[in-house]
C-alpha cells in the first residue's frame, strides 16, 4: 500500500509530466486559457491515461512479451490510444451529447498528447504491476490535471491585471510555467 501511495504523489508532484517531464506542453499552453477548458481537458485525459495504460499492460503482458515483440511496443501504443480515443469520442457522440459538446475539441487532442503515450511507456519501463501501473496513470492524470487547472486559473487572472502589453498572452504564459516549474521542484526535495 505504501509503495501505491509513493507511486501516486511520485506521478502526480514530484515527476508530474508537464512540469518535471516537459510531457503534453501543447494542450498545457494551449487549453489553459479558461478554467472551464482546462478541468475538461484534464478529467478527459485522465480516462484516457487510466484505460490506455489497462490495455497496453494487458497488451504488453500477454501478447508483446510471451511472443518477444517488444520491439514494436511503441508503435503497437500509439495505435492503442489512438483507437481508444476514437472509440471513446464515438461512445461519448452517441450516448452524452451535452459531454461530447463539452469534450468535442479535446478528444482529438488526447491522441497526439505525448503524456498520455508517456505513462504507458513509463509503466512498461518500471515493470509496475497491474494495480501500479492504474495508479501511476491516475497519478498521472490527476497531476497534469492538477496543474492544468493551476495554469488556467493564474492565466484568467492574469488577463485582468495591468501587465505591460509586451507580457500579455503567451509571455506571461511561460513565466507562469516557469514558476509553477519551481514550485513543482520543491516536492523532489521532500522525498
Amino acid at each position: 500500500m505504501n509503495d501505491l501511495v509513493t507511486i501516486f504523489i511520485s506521478m502526480a508532484l514530484i515527476n508530474n509530466f508537464v512540469l518535471a517531464r516537459f510531457l503534453g506542453l501543447c494542450p498545457f499552453l494551449g487549453v489553459s486559457k479558461k478554467l472551464s477548458s482546462a478541468v475538461s481537458m484534464g478529467l478527459a485525459v485522465i480516462m484516457v491515461m487510466t484505460v490506455a495504460s489497462i490495455v497496453t499492460w494487458l497488451l504488453y503482458h500477454v501478447l508483446l512479451v510471451p511472443f518477444g515483440v517488444e520491439y514494436i511496443t511503441t508503435v503497437m501504443f500509439i495505435l492503442v490510444i489512438a483507437s481508444l480515443v476514437q472509440i471513446l469520442e464515438l461512445t461519448i457522440r452517441r450516448t452524452n451529447i451535452p459531454l461530447y459538446n463539452a469534450l468535442g475539441i479535446y478528444l482529438p487532442l488526447i491522441t497526439t498528447n505525448c503524456a498520455v503515450l508517456g505513462v504507458t511507456l513509463i509503466n512498461t519501463r518500471e515493470d509496475f504491476t497491474f494495480l501500479e501501473t492504474v495508479v501511476s496513470a491516475l497519478g498521472g492524470g490527476i497531476g497534469f490535471t492538477l496543474v492544468l487547472a493551476m495554469m488556467s486559473g493564474i492565466r484568467e487572472r492574469l488577463q485582468l491585471a495591468d501587465t505591460p502589453r509586451s507580457f500579455k498572452g503567451l509571455p506571461n504564459a511561460f513565466l507562469v510555467a516557469m514558476l509553477l516549474g519551481l514550485c513543482f521542484l520543491a516536492f523532489g526535495g521532500m522525498v
